[in-house]
């Protein structure tokens, strides 16, 4: 039922979805005290507190988009994407390098492995839903032509490692939360997260190019511009050293359109068998 009522609704326009997910978005926000009080706590301790309304009707917008995403045509959804900054990495790819893709919750990041699918072969880590009614609906949207699922396990990381072997693309989410033994806790917008470490791992043993990307969501639904950003700085030598450069460039790449991070993400949560972080005062940044 879930699967039939996301292909209806990709037939519609998506700058119909767009508005509908805007006024959701002020719906969920005011109904959910849970969703309310995470997605304010977030976005104010990281000093974007300024954009809190933006906040509300992107994040609407971010759910209301998915069903186009994922279930119109690839023809059809690229129609909508402006590419910037592409050469990147293709340099990379022309050299057999491989190339790793860094992707956080930010703008429509669901589109930006088909984007990356239509150009050259990507295999993107994923982790199953909980919610089994799901799986077939996601699973079924990223298996596209020249995108290939690693699972979230050993058996993913070597599928991931010896795609850049052959010099071919990955894709990960740096922001997403690693589950038990996968991360180490560092600070991310002046907060300790359990930040996972496969990204720098991978980097470290492939010698690829990281590079971060992102889609900001144009207003009035008149679709995407995807933006491929080289990774500046030193990674560093320790595994804190690591992902501290790479949640710092997360930071640095969110602040180019702070309404549009996912900020009711549980970004902070203490994964099961993890132990949590000493706790510390809290530090909030000056608004942006």
């Amino acid at each position: 039922m879930l699967v039939t009522l996301f292909r209806l609704l990709s037939a519609l326009p998506l700058p119909f979805l767009h508005a509908l997910g805007s006024v959701s978005g002020w719906l969920v926000y005011v109904v959910s005290a849970s969703y309310r009080n995470k997605l304010k706590d977030n976005l104010f301790r990281a000093g974007y507190s300024s954009h809190l309304s933006h906040v509300i009707r992107e994040s609407g917008k971010s759910m209301f988009e998915l069903p186009f995403i994922w279930c119109a045509s690839p023809q059809r959804v690229l129609r909508t994407a402006t590419i910037e900054n592409w050469e990147l990495a293709q340099a990379a790819l022309d050299a057999k390098t491989g190339v790793i893709f860094l992707t956080p919750h930010l703008g429509c990041f669901e589109i930006i492995a088909q984007a990356i699918a239509a150009r050259t072969s990507l295999t993107a880590l994923y982790r199953p839903p909980r919610k089994a009614a799901l799986k077939p609906l996601i699973e079924g949207a990223r298996a596209r032509h020249n995108l290939l699922l690693a699972p979230a396990n050993l058996a993913g990381v070597r599928t991931l490692f010896k795609a850049l072997k052959r010099g071919q693309a990955i894709g990960l989410l740096p922001d997403q939360v690693p589950q038990n033994g996968e991360g180490i806790w560092v600070d991310f917008f002046c907060r300790p997260a359990y930040t996972i470490t496969l990204p720098a791992k991978l980097q470290q043993m492939s010698g690829a190019p990281l590079i971060l990307s992102y889609a900001e969501r144009l207003p009035y639904g008149r679709g995407y511009v995807i933006r491929f950003v080289p990774f500046d700085g030193n990674l560093g030598e320790t595994p804190e050293q690591q992902m501290l450069a790479i949640n710092h460039a997360m930071e640095r790449l969110i602040a180019r359109c702070p309404a549009q991070y996912i900020w009711s993400y549980n970004r902070y949560k203490t994964p099961p068998g993890v132990t949590a972080p000493p706790k510390t005062p809290q530090t909030t940044k000056r608004d942006a």
